[in-house]
């Protein structure tokens, strides 16, 4: 079955010391996702058309537009143009106050047309305990992440995001044209299938800035994990919210930059 996110190109293919030769290639489709809440339109994403609902609701979340439990329903629908999705949000919802936009999100930027430095960098709550975890579960995830790809398998183009049980078993997984993007259908996935976030890890395969940070904390996880290096902000906002925070995720190991205590050396008698 054809994967829907994936559009096949020809291309020539030049290597050194070979002749050029015509290929096919698999790339990831990207288009544009109108963002709104009770028709008021907010955003414009621009993402991988698949898990748009994942997207909508996890936006809704880790922007801190809404809880879960104050969405009613969320309505997807194609045009012309792209995607539109319009979240509907219980009456009387106290906190509709999500950040005021007034561009498009580009699929690498998680803050594309905030307005406001003060909007840009919020205070973050702290997150729960949370699990002790052990450094080989982390590894278990890093290493079972690649399998979870299917979209980045095909195109070599896309980021992903997941969340892991106390042992390292990927439970769920979510890909994407932009990082953010990414994180973001996670947290709806999640929230959809009622995963308790104190009870594992979020691994993603982008860099981690401070964004990254704040979704993962908004989400109420107590640990990210993430592939590449953290920038000075993204370590300061973790130590902020009581985050574990865990980058260089590599196949040979990990570094953990905050909350270190919550990590143990040997496995864990649970895991």
């Amino acid at each position: 079955m054809p994967n829907p996110s994936v559009t096949r190109r020809s291309a020539e293919q030049w290597r050194a010391g070979a002749e050029t030769q015509s290929i096919e290639r698999a790339v990831p489709d990207e288009v544009a996702v109108g963002l709104s809440f009770d028709g008021r339109p907010h955003t414009v994403l621009m993402a991988t058309p698949a898990d748009v609902e994942d997207l909508a609701r996890g936006f809704t979340l880790t922007e801190a537009v809404a809880v879960a439990a104050d969405i009613t329903g969320i309505e997807v629908r194609e045009t012309e143009l792209g995607l539109l999705a319009d979240v509907r949000l219980r009456a009387g919802t106290a906190n509709r106050k999500a950040r005021p936009r007034t561009l498009e999100g580009r699929s690498s930027c998680g803050l594309c047309g905030v307005q406001r430095l003060s909007d840009a960098v919020r205070p973050l709550p702290k997150v729960g305990e949370g699990r002790r975890l052990s450094h080989q579960a982390v590894q278990r995830a890093v290493d079972a992440l690649a399998g979870a790809q299917t979209l980045g398998r095909l195109t070599r183009a896309t980021h992903a995001a997941a969340f892991a049980d106390a042992g390292g078993r990927i439970l769920l997984s979510r890909e994407d044209v932009g990082r953010h993007n990414a994180l973001d259908k996670l947290a709806g996935a999640m929230a959809v299938a009622g995963e308790d976030a104190t009870a594992g890890f979020i691994l993603v395969t982008s860099r981690c800035s401070f964004e990254m940070v704040e979704k993962a904390v908004r989400i109420g996880c107590p640990v990210l994990v993430a592939v590449s290096a953290p920038t000075d902000l993204a370590i300061r906002k973790a130590e902020e919210a009581g985050l574990t925070l865990i980058a260089l995720a590599r196949s040979d190991g990990h570094t953990v930059f905050t909350r270190a205590d919550r990590m143990v050396e040997a496995p864990l008698e649970t895991v």
